[in-house]
């Protein structure tokens, strides 16, 4: 699953604040007193009462009680570090889902307010294809004329059959050689981007045939990678 830089950081931040936050009985063993009486049985079974966080019962539950004895809260047991760590673990990984469900419902939206009908989509996407299209035409043109521009340097090697070629012309068909190999590889390429713009659109499409039978923004699972059909790259051409 890949995820926005946003979502990473938003996730950052919600951990930064969350573990700064936690309440353990070591935050509130400080010089400051807490209204209320707290009261524990210790290890040895003797009940232990104090003005503070009892340092004797951290490893285990203290009751936190009013004036008049009644139990105001239960103070859980100092985390060891294994636990702090599992549960800073946890909440990573619940503040990241919350980011990425964020991030779902944002997209959904923004499909949503670009393509409000499968006609306005399906326009976006011939746009799109068109760029690769016309980068397709301006590749196979230099092909042929590379083709073209071949064949004279061929016609004037036949002279030289057993012989050694002039510097001059055996430079100009490697030339042509390697300009036409690399024509040839960004052909391939752009054909693959033809496929590639076409396979998100599809996915885009489906996606928005949901949204527009009702369903909720961000409650159809986790979206295609971040490049989006609808912002394809465009395909060079040399």
């Amino acid at each position: 699953m890949r995820v926005s830089a946003t979502a990473h950081a938003l996730v950052a931040a919600t951990v930064l604040v969350a573990g700064g936050a936690m309440p353990t009985v070591a935050s509130a063993q400080g010089t400051q007193k807490s209204a209320g009486i707290y009261s524990c049985i210790d290890a040895n079974g003797k009940r232990l009462t104090s003005d503070r966080p009892i340092p004797e019962c951290a490893s285990r539950d203290q009751r936190l009680l009013n004036s008049d004895g009644s139990i105001r809260q239960v103070v859980p047991p100092v985390p060891t570090a294994d636990e702090r760590a599992a549960i800073e673990a946890r909440q990573q990984e619940e503040a990241l889902a919350r980011a990425v469900q964020r991030e779902a419902i944002r997209r959904d939206r923004n499909l949503l307010q670009r393509f409000p009908s499968e006609a306005a989509h399906n326009k976006a996407r011939q746009a799109a294809l068109e760029d690769t299209r016309k980068a397709l035409r301006v590749s196979e043109a230099r092909l042929a004329a590379l083709e073209k521009e071949r064949k004279p340097l061929l016609d004037e090697s036949e002279f030289y059959v057993g012989k050694q070629l002039p510097i001059k012309l055996r430079q100009q068909i490697d030339g042509n050689d390697a300009t036409t190999e690399a024509q040839r590889d960004l052909l391939q390429n752009q054909k693959a981007e033809l496929v590639r713009v076409n396979e998100l659109y599809d996915l885009e499409l489906e996606r928005l045939r949901k949204l527009w039978s009702g369903a909720q923004p961000g409650s159809l699972g986790a979206l295609p990678p971040a490049e989006a059909a609808s912002t394809p790259r465009k395909a060079a051409a040399k």
